[in-house]
This record gives structure tokens, C-alpha cells and sequence, in this order.
């Protein structure tokens, strides 16, 4: 029997049950990720398995450098096969690393290769699978075709062009929605006046709105949004340590603003007056257009300054923060309720020590809607085994997880998609183990269905995106 089976993860008869015959076949909903838009418009072509499988990929990155791997063969300019070889001599230590699983996950799923990649099965992996990339099926395309994927959204900063987007919509024969994802992090960076600065003089331009002050700005940070709308986009994403909670006046909003765009880098704590501003301003927009928000909690990024100034951000240098969160969340919702600007809203915890945390504060403000303040799945250093459980656990305990909206790659990588079987198969072994013991009813129906729809049909209940 091969590592990748059947019944892999699945160690009883209702878990066997549960994935294939209520999670197995549903399509994809990939709601999160970083897929890059000119790629799917142009249908990328891969010229061999390192490119489709490490260009882009961080959480391998890390991986390698652990196991000693020269930054040349990781990030720099050194020969793609090598790479390749480096990361099939990296994956033999990594047992017990989700790592290890996803890369037999994709190896089966995208190839149907069951060989156990290691340095003796590397060469023979490497030939098949390029024979694989060389038909046009192993597309960019083709990859989201093969996982059924319904539709994508990407994760798009606002001064950037949408050009792709419009080039895919316009394709017929794309049969995936594949939408933008409003991502403004910069919109409050006021912290470092001379990029913020180039940020807004970029803003001006792709919104074709001069911007002489604060009203200019927000004028234009609406355009954005509304043209994101117009493309179908339905989703804001951002990015914060901690939630934002000091809600200035206008005035000192202006005056924080003026001085960024003068030279001037504001403090820690104009920082934070400048951003919970912006932040409420584009909530209420958000809310008025029915977007749902997505918020990812507690990182600390760009640890290492080499990394950094060697490659930049998404190096593989960011980690779990510990920053207390309650307090600040909690003002801040507040404060969105209270203003008749609180959407949909997705947190995303990467402290799993916050996990009930967050979970019971998202408690105190549901209603309008179903579901309408998510526990998003267990992200980045969490996304694996354990993490998803607690995860699913915290969930069930003090919320409802048969309301919860599933899975997401948050990926760079078309070879990712298998993330969702991962995800499914923990999610089915779960609620089989609890059936088993008694936790729940031995219900198959009941059960089964609350694992369909978590699989697809929750999250395109609650995101309402457009549909092709």
C-alpha cells in the first residue's frame, strides 16, 4: 500500500464514510490565496517541477534552510533541478511536518505519482512529473480545471493594476470564477512616511484621483473598492499584529496624514489612531457594499533582517506572535458595531493560545446573518494536523461548526489544491472519531451533511460571490 491512500487519516468506518461519500467529490471554494492573476491569464506553462513546486513556496523555504540547504539553492539563482534536489533531500527529515504530507498529497493529486520522494526517487519523480507539466492539461488553467475548483479569489493590492482580472473574465472558456481580493495594508503606513508617501502617490494614479489631503485620500480609497466591486471582487483582506482601537476625530487623522505625506513617520501611537481611522472608514464601506472582511491576527513579521534585505517580504522569515489580543478586539468591533460598519468577518488566529480568545469575543457580536463572525482555519503555522483540530475543536465548543466556511489554501503555488483533501480528511476523521465515541449521534446523515457543507457550500452560502 502506498503512503497516500484511500483511507489515508481516516482511522475508523464512519471516517471512511464521512470523506468519500460527503467530502470527497465537492468542488473548491478557494476564498483565500495568492495565486498570481497574470498567470491564470496568461495559462502559465511550467518548464519543469521546481518552478511549479518551489518558486514560490515559504513554508518549503523554511524547511530547506533547516535542513542546511545553501540560500542559492532556496531563494537565489541556482539551477532549478538542483533546487528541486535539494527540497527531495530535505523531505526525508521532515516526517511529521504537514510538509511531508502535502508533497505526497500533490505528487498523487496533481500526478499520480505514489513514490515516496526522497534522494534515490528524485530523478525518476522529476522525469515523470515534467513529462506531466509538458501537456498542456498541467497548465496554470489546467491545475484549477483538475481540482474542481469553482472559484478563487486572490489577494490584490489596491494600487496595483487589475488588467489580468479583466482578462480573465473576459474568457469564456474559463470556466472558474476567479475574483480580486481588496488587500490596503499600506493604506495606513504612516509609520514610514517616505513608502507610504509612494504608496499614495500609486494610489493617485491608478484611481485617477488627485490627492491633496485626507478627503482626497478617502475619495480615492473608495474608487478602489468600488472598482474591486465592479470586477466582482466581494472580499477585503488585511494583515495586523493586533486589532486597532484608538478611534481619533477626523482632525488628528488629517494632521497625522498631512505630516506622512510632508516626511514626517508618525509615532507608535499616531500610528495607531491613523490606522483604526482608516480602518473604520473602510469598514462602513465594505458593509454598505455586503463584502465580507477578512482579518489575519498575531503574526510578527520579517523577523530576520538578512532575509528581509535579501529577498524582501514572504521570505519565510515571519513567526506566531504573543501579543495580547481581547482588550483591542474587542474595542474594536465595538466600535464597528456602533457605527453600523461591522461586515462578515473572518478572523484568522495564528496563536493557537488565543484560539478561545478569539473565538468567544467573535461570540458577543453575531447576529444579522448566518455565521457572520467566522473563526477562520487554522493559518500559516497552524495549518496542519493539530492546528486544524484545535481549531475545529474551539469552534464546535463555543460556537457552531456546522456553520463554519471551511478550508483555503492561502497559497502561491497551483499545485496546492490538495490542501483541501488534507483539510477534509482531518475535518471527517474528527467527526468520525466523535461518532464512534459516542460524542455525537451515530448518525450518518446528520453528520455527513454538516461535513458537505463545510467542504463548499457554507462558504458559497456566506461569500455570495458571483457565479459564471
Amino acid at each position: 500500500m502506498s503512503f497516500i491512500h484511500d483511507n489515508f487519516l481516516l482511522s475508523n468506518d464512519q471516517a471512511v464514510r464521512l470523506y468519500h461519500e460527503y467530502a470527497k467529490n465537492e468542488p473548491i471554494l478557494d476564498f483565500h490565496n495568492h495565486l498570481p492573476p497574470d498567470e491564470i491569464a496568461s495559462n502559465r506553462r511550467f518548464n519543469n517541477l521546481a518552478e511549479a513546486w518551489l518558486e514560490a513556496d515559504h513554508y518549503k523555504w523554511r524547511a530547506m534552510r533547516a535542513n542546511g540547504t545553501p540560500e542559492e539553492l532556496v531563494t537565489g539563482n541556482g539551477d532549478p533541478k538542483e533546487k528541486y534536489l535539494a527540497w527531495a533531500a530535505t523531505i526525508p527529515h521532515a516526517l511529521g511536518n504537514p510538509l511531508y504530507h502535502w508533497t505526497h498529497l500533490e505528487l498523487r493529486g496533481c500526478f499520480g505519482i505514489d513514490t515516496l520522494l526522497n534522494p534515490e526517487t528524485a530523478e525518476d519523480i522529476w522525469e515523470k512529473a515534467n513529462e506531466k507539466l509538458a501537456d498542456p492539461e498541467y497548465s496554470a488553467r489546467g491545475m484549477i480545471k483538475r481540482f474542481n475548483v469553482k472559484a478563487l479569489c486572490t489577494t490584490d493590492d489596491p494600487t496595483l493594476s487589475t488588467q489580468h482580472h479583466k482578462t480573465i473574465a473576459q474568457d469564456l472558456s474559463m470556466q472558474t470564477v476567479v475574483l480580486p481580493t481588496f488587500r490596503p495594508d499600506q493604506s495606513w503606513g504612516v509609520n514610514h512616511a517616505e513608502n507610504f508617501s509612494k504608496w499614495v502617490l500609486k494610489l493617485q494614479n491608478i484611481a485617477d484621483k488627485d490627492i491633496h489631503g485626507l478627503n482626497d485620500y478617502l475619495e480615492a480609497l473608495a474608487k478602489r473598492v468600488n472598482h474591486f466591486h465592479a470586477l466582482g471582487s466581494r472580499l477585503s483582506d488585511h494583515a495586523f499584529p493586533q486589532c486597532f482601537a484608538h478611534f481619533p476625530a477626523e482632525e488628528e487623522a488629517r494632521k497625522i496624514f498631512g505630516e506622512a505625506m510632508e516626511g514626517k513617520s508618525a509615532n507608535v501611537a499616531d500610528t495607531e489612531k491613523f490606522s483604526s481611522f482608516i480602518m473604520l472608514y473602510l469598514c462602513k464601506l465594505y458593509k454598505a457594499k455586503d463584502w465580507t472582511m477578512q482579518i489575519h491576527l498575531g503574526a510578527i513579521r520579517n523577523n530576520s533582517s538578512r532575509l528581509f534585505s535579501s529577498f524582501g517580504p514572504d521570505a519565510g522569515g515571519d513567526s506566531i506572535g504573543d501579543l495580547p489580543q481581547a482588550e483591542k478586539m474587542g474595542r474594536f468591533l465595538n466600535k464597528l458595531q456602533e457605527e453600523d460598519a461591522l461586515p462578515r468577518t473572518i478572523f484568522y488566529n495564528i496563536n493557537p493560545a488565543d484560539n478561545l480568545t478569539v473565538s468567544t469575543m467573535l461570540a458577543n457580536f453575531q447576529g444579522e446573518v448566518i455565521g457572520k463572525m467566522q473563526l477562520g482555519s487554522g493559518w500559516w503555522h497552524l495549518d496542519q494536523r493539530d492546528g486544524m483540530v484545535e481549531q475545529l475543536e474551539t469552534v464546535a465548543n463555543v460556537g457552531l461548526l456546522s456553520r463554519f466556511v471551511g478550508m483555503l489554501t492561502d497559497s502561491r503555488s497551483f499545485l496546492s489544491f490538495p490542501r483541501h483533501e488534507y483539510f477534509r480528511r482531518i475535518l471527517s476523521n474528527l467527526l468520525g472519531e466523535w461518532m464512534q465515541d459516542g460524542f455525537v449521534p451515530d448518525d450518518i446523515e446528520l453528520v455527513g451533511d454538516m461535513v458537505k457543507r463545510i467542504s463548499f457550500q457554507n462558504a458559497k452560502d456566506y461569500l455570495n460571490l458571483p457565479e459564471k
